[in-house]
């Protein structure tokens, strides 16, 4: 069993809420957990991993809650129905995965880089705009080809995006012109990347090192012992829950840093 996340604001009380969030194209469901205590706290735009938003990643946003922030867990694949798109069993075991993702992957490859950015605009510009909501820039998280997509988002927005963190975010290094790790250079200087160990050959690590170091980022990129893809997820065959204690230790400091005072 996990420890609750130890770094950062003694643990409060909180709300939870499902939201419309209008875009540019639709209406994004999404879901929110935030302190209930009146009060304006830092947000934070959490991305989900290929499974979508479900109870894990509800539970996720209501711990980081507790610590003091507004987060928004978005539907990214709204344009194709509201979550779950695909019906998920309790537990992914790793001889389901492969079928559940199967059905998945379609889509998120439908979901081009313009539709990422035009709705990171409206999840941004909904966050601002909440009254329990503290001013300035805010954090973006993710999980599996959610990290892919806070890289982007922190690049795209830098005015309004303090820290990114991506979690097993998997194709960080490709043969494409908009690979992800040419983005490195406009990533907000608290930025922290927490790789499986299955989640890119050894190459590939070598080239996000090498992008990591010539921007000026140290200990940026840690590949988390031991772990394969999606060691996050409880409800996986892939939870590791030292890992997923590592990544609270790194995330809630990096948090902690980037968002005091907002």
């Amino acid at each position: 069993m996990w420890r609750q996340p130890k770094e950062g604001r003694l643990t409060i009380s909180t709300d939870t809420r499902t939201l419309q969030i209008p875009t540019a194209d639709g209406q994004a469901d999404a879901f929110a957990a935030f302190p209930d205590d009146g009060e304006r706290h830092p947000g934070v735009l959490l991305y989900m991993d290929v499974f979508g938003v479900r109870p894990v990643l509800e539970q996720r946003a209501g711990e980081l809650a507790e610590h003091g922030y507004y987060v928004l867990v978005p539907n990214l694949l709204y344009r194709d129905g509201p979550a779950p798109l695909v019906e998920l069993p309790e537990h992914i075991t790793h001889e389901i995965r492969p079928a559940i993702a199967a059905k998945l992957i379609p889509l998120v490859m439908a979901h081009t880089v313009e539709r990422v950015l035009r709705d990171a605009d409206a999840y941004l510009g909904f966050l601002a705009a909440q009254p329990e909501v503290g001013t300035g820039p805010v954090a973006v998280i993710g999980y599996c080809l959610g990290g892919v997509l806070a890289m982007r988002t922190a690049a795209a927005y830098p005015d309004r995006v303090a820290a990114v963190a991506g979690f097993h975010p998997g194709a960080l290094v490709t043969d494409a012109p908009d690979s992800p790790h040419h983005l490195i250079p406009e990533l907000p200087a608290h930025t922290h990347l927490g790789l499986a160990e299955n989640d890119m050959p050894s190459e590939s690590v070598d080239e996000l090192n090498r992008a990591l170091a010539a921007a000026g980022f140290d200990n940026a990129a840690e590949i988390y012992p031991d772990t394969v893809h999606g060691f996050t997820m409880s409800d996986t065959d892939a939870f590791d829950p030292a890992a997923l204690q590592r990544h609270w230790d790194r995330l809630l400091p990096l948090l902690g840093r980037a968002l005091a005072d907002r």
